[in-house]
């Protein structure tokens, strides 16, 4: 299970670089609406683990617990092309006693042009029940450790964070 390290810092965002499949997209080259999804969470998985130390699964087999997909909030600004490298970054913008919204955006090589923005809000079960429960304390060490500082992005609407994203990019 994680063990939080009062000496290290965690770093708040995590960044992958990838290359758009071309199984992966639609017969216009780009890529296809529901395979973003796939390509943020297996982004998010690897640079969790390498980051981080940590592996959902480890809820599931230490703790009976899991998170589950509660909400979904995405937009597709511009396309992902076929045979594109792309930057996938992620982060943790809030946490409850029993939920996480999750930041997701891709950009091109470059990070100049904005390509998707997706908020992930989960809920923390038991796996044993199915139902909600409040986060585990050594969960909650991780959540506070990797959370993006600052305020809550999840009460500014997601128009106005995707505004925000884009003129954040290099220019």
């Amino acid at each position: 299970m994680f063990q939080l390290d009062p000496t290290r810092t965690y770093p708040a965002e995590t960044e992958s670089r990838t290359i758009i499949r071309f199984q992966d997209c639609d017969p216009l080259q780009h890529l296809n609406n529901a395979k973003y999804f796939d390509y943020y969470f297996n982004a998010r998985e690897d640079q969790v683990a390498k980051l981080y130390g940590f592996a959902p699964a480890q809820l599931f087999r230490e703790l009976k617990t899991s998170w589950v997909v509660y909400q979904h909030q995405i937009a597709y600004v511009r396309p992902a092309l076929v045979s594109e490298w792309v930057r996938i970054m992620s982060r943790l913008v809030y946490f409850s006693e029993d939920t996480t919204i999750t930041e997701y955006y891709m950009t091109d090589d470059r990070k100049e042009q904005l390509k998707n923005v997706l908020w992930v809000t989960s809920k923390y079960i038991s796996v044993e029940t199915g139902k909600r429960i409040q986060h585990h304390p050594a969960v909650m060490d991780l959540l506070g450790a990797i959370k993006l500082p600052g305020e809550d992005l999840h009460n500014i609407p997601f128009n106005d964070r995707i505004r925000e994203i884009k003129h954040s990019l290099v220019k």
